[in-house]
């Protein structure tokens, strides 16, 4: 009877404890349109819904704690059959391509075509929308040698009549002669004086390997970007990494153009201005919740931190009492988001498809967290603008989710962005290799 009666207590325990589980996981799912703040703003995956949105602030940060034991890769799933992404009502989210290899990278040529770089296989492939229906039936592989884990690529000059295809390898810069309509290189890679400390594929065996390239709207400068190579040493290994460079679009004449920035992994202008923006992961293993990626403008000659602070005069505790003459000058980004989101590559809504009022804002795509118990990222998030001021409003707005199944299991992570001819954005995803194709209306 003894036995029995505890069995009873156990399972009646057990179901109260799911049933406050399950409370707790309804009453924490926000709807469309919820304004995320506080500790709210920073859950899970569970929380991401398109319409939702989330603002952080300096002062919602925690102290610094330890979660270095908080290993939680994705362990990418096959994704199921009836698995794709979600977004607002009014967009139509289609697959666009599929059978890439660590599709990293996209970037609209002027012609409408599609580059797509995949890194690890050192391929730079065209696709082409010969029909018009939003899908590619021309694939071409553009480029294969000379690559060596290539992420960034950038038309120069600016504008509608490029005459080379640039490329950031992880250790330089190279070009090819491209004309509009290439689906092949045309010659060649040209070696530029650019060069660069490489990245192995892990951080522990070489550093960030990506590099991002831009060139400035009047055609003078080349801006590359380049991670550290640990997570927050501050040894003679660091030299030349975390920063933002400034280059002659020959290579030439390198400055340092913004340091302190630990991993800028995209950049872009935003249209009609002079302003860089970059889309940055920050440090690890100081807590669950800190400190927060962002997304930010890019103020020439700035400091923004690393590896002694973040977000402003917060010492890093690995580094406490180092540097204060530097604690005044680290630089507070625009925009916070959430810690360990690791968000990759943005770019600016320059389109004519969506609603007028997203002209001008950010798209970026997070990769999604391994750092964190519970994940976080796995998304595209959209960075309302005040188009007053040129500046964020404070907030951002999960756009596409659906990466990770109900049951917890990741398919996609985020990864390349840009935005297509039609004014249609397309999205990469290197868990699985495809393409997504999001328009608004049709």
């Amino acid at each position: 009877m003894e036995n029995r009666r505890a069995i009873c207590v156990l399972s009646f325990g057990l179901f109260i404890a799911a049933a406050l589980n399950l409370a707790v996981q309804v009453e924490a799912a926000p709807e469309s349109d919820t304004l995320l703040t506080g500790k709210a703003a920073m859950g899970d995956w569970r929380s991401n819904l398109p319409g939702v949105r989330h603002k952080i602030t300096v002062q919602d940060l925690p102290p610094p704690s330890s979660n270095v034991l908080a290993i939680n890769p994705p362990r990418v799933a096959r994704r199921p059959p009836d698995a794709q992404p979600q977004g607002l009502p009014g967009f139509k989210i289609e697959l666009y391509a599929s059978g890439f290899r660590d599709p990293r990278f996209l970037l609209t040529a002027p012609d409408g075509d599609i580059f797509v770089v995949e890194s690890r296989a050192n391929q730079i492939k065209v696709l082409r929308d010969t029909s018009g229906d939003g899908k590619p039936d021309v694939t071409e592989i553009f480029a294969e040698s000379g690559l060596n884990k290539p992420f960034g690529i950038a038309f120069y000059p600016p504008g509608d009549d490029p005459q080379f295809l640039y490329v950031a390898n992880t250790d330089g810069v190279i070009r090819f002669p491209y004309r509009n309509g290439d689906l092949k290189a045309r010659g060649p890679a040209e070696e530029l004086s650019a060069h660069l400390s490489g990245g192995a594929a892990h951080l522990r065996s070489g550093g960030h390997w990506t590099r991002d390239i831009v060139f400035s709207p009047d055609a003078k400068k080349m801006y590359v970007s380049i991670g550290s190579r640990s997570n927050v040493s501050d040894n003679a290994w660091e030299a030349d990494r975390a920063r933002i460079f400034e280059f002659n679009p020959d290579g030439t004449d390198r400055k340092v153009y913004a340091w302190g920035i630990r991993n800028a992994v995209g950049i872009a202008f935003r249209p009609g201005s002079n302003e860089l923006w970059m889309s940055t992961n920050e440090r690890d293993e100081i807590g669950e919740d800190l400190p927060p990626d962002y997304i930010s403008s890019v103020r020439p000659g700035g400091f923004y931190g690393w590896p002694w602070f973040y977000l402003g005069n917060h010492p890093d505790p690995r580094h406490k009492g180092k540097h204060p003459e530097l604690a005044d000058k680290v630089i507070v980004p625009d925009l916070l988001v959430q810690a360990h989101s690791a968000t990759l590559n943005l770019c600016f809504y320059n389109g004519d498809q969506f609603p007028a009022e997203y002209k001008g804002d950010v798209f970026a795509a997070f990769h999604g967290s391994w750092n964190r118990m519970k994940r976080t990222g796995y998304k595209v998030v959209r960075v309302p603008f005040d188009h007053s001021t040129g500046k964020p409003r404070g907030e951002y707005e999960d756009f596409v989710t659906g990466f990770v199944t109900p049951d917890g299991k990741v398919w996609g992570r985020p990864v390349g962005i840009t935005v297509a001819k039609d004014g249609s954005l397309l999205i990469s995803e290197d868990g699985n290799g495809t393409i997504w194709r999001l328009s608004y209306g049709k």
